[in-house]
């Protein structure tokens, strides 16, 4: 099976909204005021990008199939997930205490390179364990 391309996707939250870039495509930006919409947006811009450049000032990537990898930091992904897990679930999940994983999402406090990969670890794993479940 042949591997796609991929678009990596960086999201952060400003003040007052997402704003997204592709790390490895030129020219393809996006916001909103949700990762959704930011998302949205992104996808918008690559296919605005092809749609109204000539053929040979579109990136090579888009020229063939991809898929697009998003990547957020701690405070993004915190807050994204703030309306489906509680801080007490994050402990649970993470084993960071809720204090300060508050501390993370709010920006107060940035975690160190360890603390991001458990985070990290625990959605991966979450994840996995969600994808073998069949009803």
């Amino acid at each position: 099976m042949k591997k796609l391309a991929e678009i990596k996707v960086i999201i952060e939250k400003s003040a007052d909204q997402y704003s997204a870039y592709a790390d490895n495509v030129e020219g393809v930006y996006g916001g909103g005021n949700s990762v959704n919409e930011t998302k949205k947006s992104i996808l918008e811009a690559i296919e605005l990008l092809k749609k109204y450049n000539s053929e040979e000032n579109i990136p090579a990537i888009l020229k063939d199939e991809y898929r697009v990898i998003y990547q957020m930091d701690v405070p993004s992904v915190l807050n994204y997930y703030k309306g489906i897990f509680t801080l007490s679930a994050l402990e649970r999940l993470t084993g960071i205490n809720q204090k300060q994983l508050q501390h993370y999402a709010s920006g107060l406090r940035n975690p160190r390179q360890k603390q991001s990969q458990k985070i990290e670890e625990a959605f991966h794993k979450l994840g996995n364990e969600l994808l073998s479940i069949e009803l």
